[in-house]
């Protein structure tokens, strides 16, 4: 548990200096993949893209370029305390933040693996072009699950951001995961499209490393103490604490950055029996407040570690799809098995989940005004299930629908061997 690896402190001038030369950097190493990845006019007969002309290769560099001034100016803002024309800065310096390592690791591990599935599944030069071009849907899948799992934060969390909508342009804030997978699906559906790619072919390779950069994503939020589970009882031996102020980086200094469960439980004002656990939204007898307990002793309440959970679940996940590639009959039929499965993960998981924050039923009917029915499903009843639960209901059902949709299609064709297109 290591919310913070180390933070960089722009305090001198060389440092500052320094910094700016970065995003000068940034920029111009945007503009030149811009002019680098551009392509020409699509030809009609063949439906392939024909060599970019000067001018074409000027549009991209400056459409690139622009993005590249949007994450350096949103960079510096952050880091320093003054910067030109944008104005004053929030000075929080450069900390690098566990998560962020790991979830980056995740995505450069799940892109990779991706890619030599990509070689595997077409054989020879056909296989090369498919890897590189997912390597160049990578930066397309990125953007999209970044603003899918924003919004979806937003969503879940509407009442909060209704009160003050200039928090939905915050660098603070979250993300969910499953927000990110609607964006980055609907970003890949519309990609394969375009580049005439069967997107449930696409999504056969792409599922299961899908799962194997989840998996190290996880240990990112088991890093930063977010999606932390329900207070477990006394004597439970898989409870985790996550801390408070006191957290250290990775050279011992106290950091000064709480696990974000810390903060949550700061807050509570509910009540918890410690010997079993239990929750409650008064105080009974041997019940303790939750905010004053994790005060007066800088760490939380012993939690499931509910990260680690899905995190090896994933990784099983990962191993058994893999392992199922060569008994396809259809294309359809990993990415059916993967709505399932993770669907059926997932919602396992959330039983052990005590972050409120991520939305459920009683929330959604208080912010609906329907007080008297919000108080009928109380916040610790096990059937007030979560927003990620009603998405895997949903996910799952979707999964059955793909494998008997595509199965019963199967059989009015003739038998194709798949595992002819991929080494096993």
């Amino acid at each position: 548990m290591l919310p913070v690896i180390y933070k960089f402190l722009l305090d001198t001038d060389f440092s500052r200096a320094v910094f700016y030369l970065v995003a000068v950097g940034l920029v111009a190493y945007s503009a030149y993949s811009g002019w680098r990845g551009a392509e020409g006019p699509i030809d009609p007969k063949t439906g392939k893209a024909g060599e970019p002309t000067r001018d074409d290769r000027k549009r991209r560099a400056i459409m690139f370029g622009l993005i590249g001034v949007g994450l350096a100016g949103a960079g510096l803002y952050y880091a320093l305390p003054n910067v030109p024309i944008i104005g004053r800065g929030k000075n929080e310096g450069i900390p690098i933040h566990t998560y962020g390592v790991l979830v980056g690791g995740g995505f450069i591990f799940a892109v990779t693996a991706a890619g030599w599935m990509a070689m595997r599944e077409w054989p020879g030069a056909e296989g090369l072009k498919k890897r590189d071009q997912i390597f160049d849907l990578a930066f397309y899948v990125f953007i999209g699950a970044m603003v899918g799992s924003r919004v979806l934060f937003i969503i879940v969390n509407w009442k909060d951001y209704a009160s003050d909508p200039s928090k939905i342009f915050s660098l603070s804030g979250g993300l969910v995961f499953y927000g990110g997978l609607i964006g980055a699906s609907l970003t890949a559906y519309w990609w394969a499209k375009k580049n005439d790619i069967e997107f449930l072919r696409l999504a056969d390779l792409a599922m299961p490393t899908v799962s194997l950069g989840h998996a190290l994503g996880r240990q990112g939020c088991f890093s930063a103490g977010c999606c932390w589970g329900d207070v477990a009882a006394a004597n439970t031996k898989l409870s985790v604490h996550f801390p408070g102020p006191t957290a250290q980086n990775i050279f011992g200094q106290v950091g000064g950055t709480p696990s974000l469960a810390y903060q949550s439980m700061s807050t509570d004002t509910r009540w918890v029996v410690e010997a079993t656990g239990q929750i409650t939204p008064q105080a009974v007898p041997g019940a303790v407040q939750i905010s004053q307990w994790v005060t007066e002793h800088g760490h939380t309440l012993p939690v499931h570690p509910t990260q680690v959970y899905e995190s090896i679940g994933e990784l099983s996940l990962f191993l058994i799809l893999i392992a199922m590639r060569k008994y396809r009959r259809f294309h359809g039929q990993i990415l059916g098995s993967w709505l399932m499965g993770y669907a059926v993960l997932r919602s396992s998981v959330e039983l052990f989940r005590g972050d409120v924050e991520r939305g459920t039923l009683n929330g959604l009917l208080n912010y609906l005004g329907l007080n008297s029915l919000a108080t009928s499903v109380p916040l610790e009843a096990w059937y007030n299930i979560s927003v990620s639960q009603f998405i895997s209901i949903c996910m799952f059902s979707l999964g059955v629908t793909i494998l008997v949709t595509r199965a019963r299609a199967l059989k009015a064709q003739p038998t194709v061997d798949l595992n002819a297109l991929a080494l096993s």
